[in-house]
């Protein structure tokens, strides 16, 4: 184990975390995780039977399937046709969760101000930082966007960073170690407060690369390459590895966060035993939070095992905030940053930290609840055949359709629903074309976790541009599956081959998500 220093577990019991303690002494295989992070009732075997018999993979495309125009069960919301369509809470949250919803969403969208503030529960930003508040990361509660030419910034992306080496963890197999780069930490931030140097400017070029379809279409893909410009604080390790991120969206990550463990891992497939050419696999991850391993579920390489940790995390490397996770009052900034570590902060004799447990908690409630909107033209004869074309290409040996979540007591918004995320939370190596060559835990640089694709045909409405993959390279649907390599190479492939009429219905189906 490593920084165990900064680990604080606040939301658990000492009697609780020492026992998670022990039983992750050793290394703990795949199948033995579990969910810590939730209070849930065991499935009795007739449970299973119908869990089973709701989610199989359909056989007959002439309908919908019962319950598929609900995607997120009974939290599925109406689908709006404004850009508002993210931001509505769960549609079976009680009037009392409202409340706290927007009160969570008033945090979320909380613009923080430099030290000291006369405001002073919104002081604390930075010193280096990536955006002043969640929201402007998560525009919409939507996805993020690459810069708009050289003059533009990149609020809504960045670089994370690295080097090899490091401690690992011990309990995790196939941990593949990585540090901090030593000048400029775990991301790199383009924006600073008054005295300080950013850290670099994100520079970002083209390349056109042609694909030719089966009817002689031709579509052009961007093929990106990044760079860490005009950098403040001296160069990058020479082993530095750079990964671009987008901000994804964030609707429905409450029921993805209660989908069994056990779920998720009948899909994995690590040797390919069944030869399909899949290998999913998960990405097993330190929960800071209960001091054990447990299964990464959030963020682009699934390096995150819960909402609240990733909040957490997001708050001190993208604003420079502390919390109880993160108790580190300048963020991701580094030692031989010493202007940054010795600036003025928020946290100090008014409170402990920047934002405490009770906010934290708040801005989890609201990222948990951030309703799924329902499907449209399920029943539309051009969806369902390219719902047809998505299963016989493959695409959903990855894109999962449907779970059912836990049965949970005191989380009922997200109790025993049937949804249909598309995705398997799985780790796939995706090929050389979308590799970032940085592992982050047992993710290699050419491995990525399948995106959930609920909501993906509001994208333009919500964030007014459609950009997809982990850097936003991809202009269109069509783009994205092009873009594909790896285990999804013969899907990729099929896609190309196929008649237009069949490749049309497809991203139909697509956009009916």
């Amino acid at each position: 184990m490593r920084n165990s220093t900064h680990r604080k577990w606040t939301r658990a019991s000492s009697l609780f975390i020492l026992s998670v303690a022990a039983l992750a002494a050793t290394q703990t295989p795949a199948a033995e995780l579990r969910d810590y992070h939730l209070n849930f009732e065991p499935r009795t075997k007739d449970e299973r039977t119908r869990i089973d018999r709701v989610t199989a993979a359909p056989t007959d495309f002439s309908a919908p399937q019962r319950f598929e125009e609900l995607p997120a069960g009974a939290a599925t919301v109406r689908a709006r046709a404004d850009a508002d369509a993210f931001s509505q809470p769960s549609g079976n949250l009680s009037f009392e969760q409202e409340l706290d919803f927007k009160v969570g969403n008033g945090l979320f969208k909380k613009i923080w101000v430099s030290s000291p503030a006369s405001t002073l529960a919104s002081d604390g930003l930075g010193p280096l930082y990536n955006a002043r508040s969640c929201q402007r990361c998560h525009i919409k509660d939507g996805r993020g966007h690459t810069p708009n030419g050289p003059d533009d910034n990149a609020i809504s992306m960045f670089l994370r960073v690295s080097i090899p080496g490091g401690g690992g963890y011990d309990e995790i197999e196939d941990y593949i170690a990585t540090q901090p780069e030593p000048n400029y930490g775990g991301q790199m931030q383009d924006l600073a407060l008054p005295g300080h140097p950013a850290e670099y400017r994100l520079d970002i070029t083209y390349e056109a690369v042609p694909v030719t379809l089966s009817d002689g279409e031709t579509v052009t893909l961007r093929k990106p390459t990044y760079a860490a410009a005009d950098l403040g604080y001296g160069p990058l390790h020479p082993e530095a590895m750079l990964s671009p991120r987008v901000a994804p969206q964030m609707i429905g990550l409450g029921l993805l966060e209660a989908i069994p463990v056990e779920d998720l891992l009948a899909n994995a497939d690590p040797e390919d035993a069944d030869g399909d050419g899949i290998s999913g696999r998960p990405n097993i991850v330190w929960a800071m939070e209960y001091g054990a391993p447990m299964m990464g579920r959030f963020g682009h390489k699934a390096g995150m095992p819960t909402i609240m940790e990733q909040s957490a995390a997001a708050f001190a490397g993208d604003i420079g905030i502390s919390s109880p996770l993160y108790p580190t009052s300048h963020g991701d900034c580094t030692d031989a940053q010493v202007g940054c570590v010795t600036a003025p902060h928020g946290d100090g004799d008014v409170r402990e930290l920047e934002i405490d447990q009770i906010g934290m908690d708040l801005v989890a409630f609201y990222s948990r609840n951030l309703g799924v909107p329902a499907r449209r033209d399920v029943d539309d004869p051009q969806v369902l055949h390219g719902k047809q074309m998505f299963h016989d290409t493959g695409c959903a040996s990855c894109h999962t359709p449907a779970f059912v979540t836990h049965r949970m007591s005191d989380r009922p918004e997200q109790s025993f629903q049937l949804i249909w995320p598309y995705s398997d939370l799985l780790l796939h190596d995706m090929g050389e074309g979308l590799a970032d060559n940085r592992p982050e835990g047992r993710a290699t640089g050419r491995e990525w976790r399948t995106p959930p694709l609920w909501g993906v045909g509001l994208t333009e409405q919500v964030s007014g541009r459609t950009q997809y993959l982990h850097d936003g390279r991809a202009q269109s649907l069509l783009e994205a599956i092009l873009w594909h390599g790896g285990e999804a190479q013969a899907a990729r492939d099929t896609v190309v081959a196929m008649p237009k009429p069949d490749r049309d219905a497809l991203i139909r189906f697509l956009e009916s998500l």
